[in-house]
């Protein structure tokens, strides 16, 4: 089959078509060929070498695709040669054939094209564990996302929005600000420009919000913490920012903040077959009905890897750029 790979770590050129074998299927994989694959800060960092492949897993970047199941172990997993899905992968995902868990594949949402869905995966799986599951937003509760035109902010925003929930988030400009409004944010919030602290609180009444979504770290994490209403979590999924912060510890105690990390490459199955579970009651639906979109902002040909990541690295796009396989 053909691929992508990292041939060496380094800058996007590094990233070169080659041929690979056919993946073979482990006990409760399906394998999938591949129509689309998202891209992801995950691929970016692992061609540059920060971002370990999990043991077992294959070093070809690709951590979310959308295609038709063609063969592997069907028994009783509820799939049929022939379904349209798309999956969370370890990695592969940069390849014409993909192997997958079985129970980390969803069915293509009704409406949705092979691009579109693609771009849900990934996105999806790591708001619906951090937001939800750990941060346990619920009722009428505030959420805050910083890096709102992310693959991963649009979707928050959209969820979070369709839920109920006010949301605010901030982006890196005036526009990126206005396409997070018009996701369903109250308010977008141009970091360039604005104190994302100051806003929060004038819009709550000085509460705060109960959650937020940070991606950034670093110097954000202090400022976070002054953002956070009594009881407030804060969920923290990568470090654009840096690694290393000064924290008021007081304010930890006594307003009984809760600060949680997480990453979802390494973990099991069971693990992400609960949260696809999740996804298909609670999320499904709402694509379906056209509650939630998919936010795509450009979309290339497998062969032009290097030029998507560029594009990445870029950060000038609101959304999911996405990889497809002729």
């Amino acid at each position: 089959m053909k691929a992508v790979e990292i041939t060496q770590y380094g800058a996007p050129e590094v990233l070169q078509a080659c041929q690979r074998p056919m993946p073979a299927c482990a006990p409760g994989e399906v394998l999938i060929r591949v129509h689309a694959a998202g891209v992801n800060r995950p691929d970016v960092l692992q061609r540059l070498g920060h971002y370990p492949v999990p043991p077992g897993a294959s070093d070809l970047p690709g951590l979310e695709i959308a295609g038709e199941i063609v063969d592997g172990d069907l028994d009783g997993s509820g799939w049929r040669v022939g379904d349209r899905v798309c999956a969370l992968v370890q990695g592969g995902g940069y390849a014409e054939y993909c192997a997958a868990p079985a129970a980390q594949c969803l069915p293509l949402p009704a409406g949705l094209d092979m691009v579109q869905a693609a771009s849900l995966p990934e996105t999806y799986f790591t708001v619906w564990s951090n937001v939800f599951d750990r941060a346990g937003l619920s009722g009428a509760e505030t959420l805050l996302v910083q890096g709102g035109s992310s693959g991963i902010g649009v979707a928050a925003i959209q969820i979070a929005t369709a839920l109920g929930h006010r949301v605010f988030a901030t982006a890196g400009s005036d526009e990126k600000c206005r396409a997070c409004e018009a996701l369903g944010a109250e308010r977008g919030i141009n970091y360039r420009n604005e104190d994302f602290v100051e806003v929060v609180k004038a819009a709550t009444g000085g509460r705060g919000v109960d959650v937020i979504l940070d991606m950034v770290a670093g110097d954000y994490l202090p400022r976070e913490i002054n953002c956070l209403a009594d009881d407030g979590r804060l969920a923290l999924i990568a470090l654009l920012g840096g690694a290393r912060a000064e924290v008021d510890l007081g304010q930890v105690l006594r307003r009984r903040l809760h600060i949680s990390g997480s990453t979802l490459r390494p973990r099991p199955v069971a693990f992400k077959a609960a949260i696809a579970s999740q996804l298909r009651q609670r999320v499904w639906p709402l694509l379906e009905a056209g509650k939630i979109k998919p936010v795509i902002y450009r979309s290339f040909p497998l062969e032009q890897a290097a030029q998507a990541h560029a594009l990445m690295e870029s950060s000038e796009h609101v959304g999911k750029i996405i990889l497809t396989v002729s």
